[in-house]
């Protein structure tokens, strides 16, 4: 079939090739309701199914040379490239993302794989010191089958960082998107792969809820599974995780903290506070979701963000607007209910603070303090709370207050002091005169404490360590005697 053509994959998924089911769901656009076409829904029982394809082919998968599995990521790549603008259209369709990010992360997803192509080329090793006469070597080997749940706010990058690289190193993988986003977070992607050669079985998506998640997880063959979620079921997948001694690597929730000294540039830094909370309407790991703004540049601050806000409006990606749809009304009424009650304890509410169906205003509360909702909790929507220090213990205080510790940026007309204090603060990511939403194929990307389980992702040594075992071997010329 044509590349992605409707015809080939409507009504089904992709198990060692397009398969139906017994139950299909459709896809449907948040900004308009329109249905976009359907797709099959998985049970637990297609959960076994899809590992026992993956067990079958990761075999011949991982003996398969460096070179060949190279090649195949890095026509992957291509074929992305190509093709940019269809995937962009369905990112803009079924995940309600403006052209801008839609763009964007279609281009993410085309680098993961070209960094996946030169990971399965890298050493995989190294000679160790030994007291005998024998060669001894640590070598990583594939862990088998990986486990990827992947989330509805970038639904194609946030799978294909798991998956390219888990390929890479030998690995099969069975996926499971959101629901929500089943076509660009999953049906998309094994388009791709099978256009580039990936052998069948090596890849396969099972569409569904939480009882395919969390048969996925139970499976005892998928001994790694790779989650993007929120922090609640991110707990829940580690827990079980660990009763069946098996990984998790969970990049879960955030609650990103904007600093902005008094030194910084007031005006740069109200364009890049803006950027930070309302990019995808705010359905960001990394948004900003805490702008932390020293007293002598409060008032002017607000007063330049909230005019951002205002002049930014939210509607269908078809219309031009920078902004699109909250994903769901379920995701919208959390939003809001964030936004009301930190009202109702004192803050005010600058711009925005509204909705019409699923699309809600960009909006700015000033005098947001500690205790209130939206200085405690992960939005997930475009609003910027903000919130005034005077002294930099203070703002210590204010940063690590949080459980989350994913992204933090800090505003400055010093950077080097800056960065000196960021020493005094807990965040897997640091972005020196930048705000907090940013990522590249080549960089680490996680979080500590509530945020996740530390760096799985970007970079060979990264994806290495999350996606293989390492294996201790000893060669010698002649067989060992001992004293028995």
């Amino acid at each position: 079939m044509l590349l992605f053509d409707q015809n080939g994959w409507d009504s089904r998924t992709y198990l060692g090739g397009w398969t139906t089911l017994g139950a299909t769901a459709d896809a449907v656009s948040p900004s308009t309701g329109e249905r976009l076409g359907s797709f099959a829904v998985a049970t637990a029982a297609d959960v076994e199914t899809a590992v026992d394809l993956a067990v079958s082919a990761q075999k011949t998968w991982a003996a398969t040379s460096p070179e060949e599995k190279a090649a195949v990521l890095r026509k992957a790549a291509a074929l992305l490239e190509g093709t940019t603008e269809v995937l962009a259209t369905w990112l803009a369709d079924e995940a309600g993302s403006a052209h801008g990010k839609a763009a964007f992360e279609a281009g993410l997803v085309a680098s993961e794989f070209h960094l996946a192509a030169a990971t399965a080329m890298m050493p995989y090793g190294q000679l160790l010191r030994t007291g005998r006469p024998r060669t001894s070597l640590a070598r990583r080997v594939p862990v088998g089958v990986v486990g990827v749940i992947s989330p509805f706010n970038f639904p194609a990058i946030l799978a294909a960082r798991s998956i390219a690289p888990a390929l890479a190193l030998g690995n099969a993988v069975v996926l499971k998107p959101d629901p929500r986003t089943t076509v660009a977070g999953g049906l998309y992607l094994a388009a791709i792969l099978e256009e580039a050669g990936l052998p069948p079985g090596v890849l396969n998506v099972v569409p569904g809820g939480a009882d395919v998640g969390a048969a996925l997880v139970d499976e005892p063959r998928v001994p790694v599974i790779s989650f993007t979620g929120s922090t609640p079921a991110g707990r829940a997948i580690g827990a079980r995780a660990g009763e069946l001694l098996k990984r998790a690597h969970l990049e879960l929730g955030g609650n990103n903290a904007l600093v902005v000294l008094e030194d910084a540039d007031v005006e740069a830094a109200a364009s890049a506070g803006a950027w930070g909370s309302f990019l995808h309407q705010g359905q960001i790991c990394m948004t900003t979701g805490r702008h932390l703004v020293h007293e002598s540049l409060y008032d002017r601050y607000v007063e330049l963000l909230a005019e951002k806000a205002s002049r930014l409006s939210a509607g269908p990606p078809a219309s031009g607007a920078p902004l699109g749809p909250i994903i769901d009304a379920g995701q919208r009424d959390k939003v809001h209910s964030i936004v009301t009650r930190s009202v109702d304890a004192g803050a005010r509410v600058l711009a925005g603070g509204s909705y019409d169906a699923l699309f809600y205003s960009p909006t700015v509360l000033a005098d947001v303090a500690p205790g209130q909702a939206a200085f405690e909790e992960e939005i997930f929507g475009p609003v910027a709370s903000v919130t005034s220090f005077s002294t930099t213990e203070e703002l210590v205080q204010l940063v690590n207050s949080s459980p989350y510790g994913l992204s933090l940026g800090i505003l400055a007309g010093d950077a080097y002091a800056a960065f000196e204090l960021a020493d005094r603060m807990r965040s897997g990511i640091v972005h020196i005169n930048d705000q907090t939403v940013d990522d590249e194929a080549q960089a680490p990307f996680g979080g500590v404490g509530a945020s996740g389980t530390g760096v799985r992702f970007g970079g060979h040594e990264a994806n290495i360590e999350a996606f293989t075992e390492t294996q201790w071997v000893t060669i010698q010329g002649s067989i060992a005697t001992y004293p028995f």
